[in-house]
């Protein structure tokens, strides 16, 4: 456990405070967990290069080992950095529709955790349409996990006070940007590993605006 008292920064999305986020990026790096906003829910943020941060937010979570975790990335730049190079057809969706709600699977870097990927070799990820996600990610100088702040199985908590309670114990940091109404649909998800686009998952971007894009 990180704590029994997580600490509650509240934060003004058009008006980001660095030296926050700064403190925020410390809590990552030390291994521990926060709860931060994306575009679409709040979710649990850890450094996916520390095993042991992996291994906490899987048991935070109570997630099953069989499921990968998806991250959240600052831009174009960083994914091929850290993560994996992108085809010729992930950038072209990837200049398209990033930042915003479209999350591409591209094959993996091998230095990338096996237990993050749930022992594949690919990774699923996007830059979100949400600037202090986005701002955090490129304060880290690596992508972070956006997997839903609930326990798998449960819905996702809008308010944080109902997210403090459920992750009390295990979560160091908590960002607070207010209530983030759950969309109706999640993120669209996009095989972009071939030269052709293979949808594993429908959701706010629309398949045919994918395909009409290429």
């Amino acid at each position: 456990m990180t704590n029994t008292t997580p600490t509650r920064i509240e934060l003004d999305p058009l008006s980001l405070d660095a030296k926050k986020l700064k403190q925020v990026v410390s809590v990552l790096v030390r291994g521990q967990l926060i709860v931060y906003p994306t575009d679409t829910i709040y979710g649990l943020g850890a450094d996916p290069r520390q095993e042991a941060a992996v291994e906490r937010l899987f048991a935070a979570k109570e997630r099953p080992s069989e499921m990968a975790i998806p991250l959240i990335a600052a831009d174009i730049e960083q994914v091929q950095r850290c993560l994996g190079r992108l085809t010729p057809l992930a950038r072209r969706l990837a200049v398209k529709f990033w930042p915003g709600s479209l999350t591409l699977v591209i094959k993996a870097l091998p230095t990338l955790s096996r237990r993050l990927l749930a022992g594949g070799d690919s990774v699923a990820v996007r830059v979100p349409n949400q600037p202090v996600a986005r701002m955090i990610a490129q304060q880290l100088k690596h992508p972070l996990t956006a997997t839903s702040a609930n326990r798998t199985g449960e819905k996702t908590p809008i308010e944080v006070s109902e997210i403090l309670l459920m992750f009390a114990s295990t979560v160091a940091v908590v960002l607070d940007v207010g209530p983030i109404e759950e969309r109706a649909k999640p993120s669209t998800i996009v095989d972009a590993r071939g030269e052709v686009p293979v949808l594993l998952r429908d959701g706010s971007v629309g398949w045919d605006s994918v395909l009409r894009s290429l």
